[in-house]
């Protein structure tokens, strides 16, 4: 029987250049992985390998020289731990996050949640072509949102509280967009300016700003033989579900206009930005 090279990259075991040996890329969402994962992944790549575990440049873990008669075996090895197999081909990949603000002193959202949501809700939804998500916890932008097809970065909105605030100037002097004046003894924020860092808020000694979680999204991110920035379309937005609704019609988007073998940014640049734009838009609009 011959070997069918396409449903074993959709579970993924990518073919190597040696005959009949794969390269066997795991789930790992949001870049966590257990220590029990870890303990079945190292016995693996000591059994069926030779040894070692490749670490991708999307928080992924790949064991090279998995043979083919070996695969079942794996999959079961790899399952007693809680690990399993990641995809490829053109499907949503695994979702990459940061630490967020769970451990990241500068982070505005709760990431690794966030990427386990999303890698539920999208994991290995069959596209045109493959489809990036990536989840960045502030403007530090670790995670590089705007490489993605679609990507998350997290923000605050502020709002300063006068009975709070004893004048010291700590955040305007910290705010790296200058959008922070003191005014006749009051503080003014620009949001023009304001970039929804949230350093105001993280360093102020009295608390004086009330700080609302939100994020920002970006469209199009490519990084690859063709290289392009992602772009915003609607403002920060603070409703989880709307982040939903958004992404659920981004994909709709992409799986109805592309043609195959058509990466999302090629798709929006054929089809017209204006046409999603539109589409994003009215649902923002709707619910907001």
């Amino acid at each position: 029987m011959a070997t069918d090279y396409a449903t074993l990259k959709k579970g993924g075991f990518m073919k190597q250049k040696q005959k009949d040996n794969f390269s066997l890329r795991l789930s790992v969402v949001g870049g966590q992985v257990t220590t029990e994962q870890l303990v079945a992944i190292t016995e693996v790549a000591d059994k069926y390998g030779r040894g070692y575990i490749h670490l991708t440049s999307r928080q992924g873990i790949e064991i090279p020289f998995i043979k083919l008669e070996d695969i079942d075996e794996v999959k079961a090895a790899l399952e007693k731990g809680g690990a399993s197999p990641g995809v490829c081909g053109p499907r949503v990949r695994t979702i990459t996050a940061c630490q967020g603000s769970d451990v990241c002193p500068n982070g505005c959202i709760e990431t690794t949640q966030l990427a386990k949501e999303l890698n539920d809700r999208y994991f290995g939804k069959d596209l045109p072509h493959k489809f990036k998500f990536g989840v960045t916890g502030c403007q530090n932008n670790c995670l590089k949102a705007e490489e993605n097809d679609l990507g998350i970065k997290g923000g605050v909105r502020v709002e300063w509280k006068q009975d709070k605030c004893i004048s010291c100037g700590v955040c305007e002097k910290i705010c790296r967009e200058g959008a922070i004046s003191n005014v006749d003894g009051k503080i003014v924020v620009d949001q023009d300016k304001c970039n929804y860092c949230g350093r105001c808020a993280f360093s102020c000694p009295t608390d004086a700003y009330d700080s609302f979680p939100g994020y920002m999204i970006s469209f199009g991110g490519l990084f690859g033989n063709k290289i392009s920035k992602g772009f915003a379309i609607i403002p920060f937005i603070e409703d989880k579900e709307l982040l939903f609704k958004i992404c659920d019609a981004t994909l709709q988007f992409f799986k109805d206009n592309a043609k195959p073998s058509e990466r999302f940014k090629l798709t929006v640049d054929r089809v017209g930005r204006d046409k999603l734009e539109k589409e994003i838009w009215d649902i923002y609009e709707k619910n907001n």
